[in-house]
């Protein structure tokens, strides 16, 4: 996914406007500027692929564009790897030099550049990739190049990166494109004709059966070129370039690119999530302030009155036990729950997923994360979750001390460990699977050994250090004593049972966001620009309130029903709202993709499981922190005896 830029200076509009898109570009992602005559860069990338003509995503297995088979051509000298940042090499980008030439305001017409034969195995190939909707991915001066397109819905014109490798004729027979025509658009800074900036890349791709020498001959019409997969193909490859002055500023270069499908959706999304979230703080409101604080005054009031005087079946004491039971579980509300140590370690990953969220998004938002700068979210990511490890140690050890846990050492241990261990060995698999297809997707040995030596050299440490000084902090003391003998739980009603009350309480944060999740997921699995940090920022924000105020509001009705085991129940039912978002994957799958390989559904189901087990520790994690604060609330309001 690739990220565009929005002006600190305007972050507040950006919140409003789904059109925003400003032109603030950090140190690193300067403009280049270039003379007539000068040679301007066109790297190639991989070979993604992208909705075919029904709309539906066929394959999720990219490739090198110079992958044997498709027999593209080469550089003299072979081509050379440009430079990637992490998170390029993460997302797949795989940029390399190209033999095209394209010469600043030099237009030059049918220009052959080399002549390949394919024989049946290189064409049945090539044409089920085209069927499956590949497209190739050109960079020029770090512009993606793309094909001008209509949205049907509001008749905006917009660039999409990428153009398609062939198509499927009429007949169903794939044509593949073997020429190429270029335009570039480029913009005089101030009218100085020796500053000329690109600003624009339009390829349109095209089909040419040669017969001979193209010579200047190749814009009048030719047969289409179909590969024959029974045997060989002879394919002349050529192209043209024109260049266009435009009127665009490169710090604005983007803004064509940057396209928003269906804005209506995000604004009814953000209102009614805004409307959930402003319901649900309300009734917690309500429940705080005029439920709560009625029993607390009766709590009290009962403490300072002579009970010796009431008879057993005084009204009143009965009235508080029955209309507010949750403080006959004071002595058990803080007892140490089941699995003490598995829960602090997935609220300490928890903890630090969230703050990493949180910075991710708002660092997008406002601008620091340049679309010139490819991979830039994926590095910030990974940066971000190793140098918060501290704050990860820090949370998983202050809960274990708090929830009365012995086995430090292991918590230690296990806190910069087993979600990563979890996340990297699953990740690792689906790489095995893009691996043995051959694709440019496959992440490199080496750069998974890179990513464990920083894991192991910076995070695993901060974690240790986090986990120290958590341990050394004061243990948080329970407003009210625990009892040796736990008391016994009466039966629940059906919606307070464990399954029921996941259910209703995790559909709510999914509510808060699937919406913009289908946006998200679009950008992913069909390469588009995400750029609506706004509404994502928003979004995240009501999901957090949606959240905690949910949980909450279970707790408080579990503990009114004198169910004092509320640690992994809050835990659990926020996480569920990860269930609904694979529930939401696997209707995306169904209605969205038609994967014609096995390795295309693997990676799909794997990918998002990965992505559903850490939303369920981040939800799960918000979910527990809040009850917990609410816990300690209420229970510090009354006097115990």
């Amino acid at each position: 996914m690739q990220l565009p830029r929005a002006a600190p200076s305007r972050a507040a509009l950006a919140l409003l406007s789904a059109q925003l898109a400003t032109a603030f570009y950090l140190p690193g992602v300067a403009p280049t500027s270039y003379k007539q005559g000068d040679l301007v860069p066109l790297t190639v990338n991989s070979i993604k692929p992208i909705a075919g003509p029904d709309t539906l995503l066929h394959s999720a297995v990219s490739y090198d564009y110079y992958y044997p088979l498709f027999m593209f051509c080469k550089p003299v000298g072979g081509p050379q790897s440009v430079g990637e940042s992490l998170g390029s090499i993460l997302f797949g980008d795989r940029i390399k030099t190209s033999p095209y030439e394209l010469k600043m305001k030099q237009n030059e017409t049918c220009k052959s550049l080399c002549t390949q034969t394919y024989n049946a195995g290189s064409a049945t190939f090539v044409n089920e990739e085209i069927k499956m909707g590949a497209s190739l991915n050109w960079l020029v001066d770090g512009l993606p190049a793309g094909q001008r397109t209509r949205d049907m819905t509001t008749g905006a014109e917009y660039y999409n990166p990428g153009f398609f490798m062939g198509m499927v004729g009429d007949d169903g027979k794939p044509v593949f494109n073997n020429h190429y025509d270029i335009w570039i658009e480029y913009h005089e800074v101030s009218g100085n004709p020796d500053q000329l900036r690109v600003v624009g890349v339009l390829v349109q791709p095209e089909s040419k059966k040669y017969n001979g020498e193209v010579g200047d001959t190749c814009d009048r019409q030719f047969p289409p070129l179909h590969l024959d997969e029974k045997g060989d193909t002879k394919v002349q490859f050529t192209y043209s370039v024109y260049w266009r002055p435009s009127q665009t500023a490169w710090a604005t270069r983007w803004d064509k690119y940057l396209h928003v499908y269906n804005p209506r959706i995000h604004w009814f999304s953000l209102i009614n999530s805004a409307i959930i979230v402003v319901f649900l703080v309300l009734t917690v409101m309500s429940v705080l302030v005029r439920a709560l604080k009625k029993d607390i005054a009766r709590y009290n009031r009962l403490d300072q009155i002579q009970l010796d005087d009431l008879s057993g079946t005084s009204a009143l004491e009965d009235g508080v036990q029955e209309d507010s039971g949750w403080k006959l579980v004071h002595g058990d509300v803080f007892r140490t729950p089941s699995h003490p140590l598995i829960l602090s370690v997935f609220l300490g990953n928890g903890a630090q997923l969230f703050v990493m969220a949180g910075f991710t998004i708002c660092l997008a938002l406002l601008g620091f994360l340049s679309p010139s700068n490819r991979g830039s979210l994926g590095t910030i990511i990974i940066l971000l979750y190793t140098v918060l490890a501290f704050i990860g140690g820090y949370a998983s050890a202050r809960v274990y001390k708090s929830l009365q846990g012995e086995k430090w050492k292991l918590n230690i241990a296990l806190t910069p460990l087993l979600v990563p261990s979890i996340v990297f060995g699953t990740f690792f698999i689906l790489d095995l699977f893009l691996w043995g297809k051959g694709s440019s997707g496959a992440v490199p040995f080496t750069t998974m050994l890179l990513i464990v030596l920083i894991w192991f050299i910076i995070s695993v440490p901060l974690s240790f250090a986090g986990s120290w000084l958590g341990f050394r902090a004061k243990a948080i003391e329970p407003p009210v004593r625990t009892n040796q003998i736990p008391r016994q739980i009466p039966p629940p009603t059906t919606y307070l049972k464990p399954i029921p009350s996941m259910l209703l309480v995790g559909i709510l944060p999914f509510g808060a966001i699937f919406v913009e999740l289908y946006f998200v997921m679009s950008s992913i699995w069909f390469s588009k620009i995400y750029y609506m940090f706004g509404f994502l920022f928003l979004c995240y924000g009501l999901m957090i309130i949606t959240c905690a105020a949910v949980t909450v509001l279970m707790v408080y009705f579990l503990l009114c029903a004198e169910n004092y085991n509320w640690q992994w129940r809050s835990f659990l039912a926020a996480g569920m709202s990860a269930g609904y978002i694979f529930l939401n994957a696997l209707i995306y799958w169904v209605s969205n993709l038609s994967f014609s390989s096995l390795t295309g559904s693997v990676l799909y189901i794997g990918y998002s499981l990965l992505i559903s087990f850490l939303f369920f520790i981040l939800t799960g994690s918000i979910g527990y922190f809040s009850s917990w604060w609410f816990v300690q609330k209420i229970y510090k309001s009354i006097k115990i005896d």
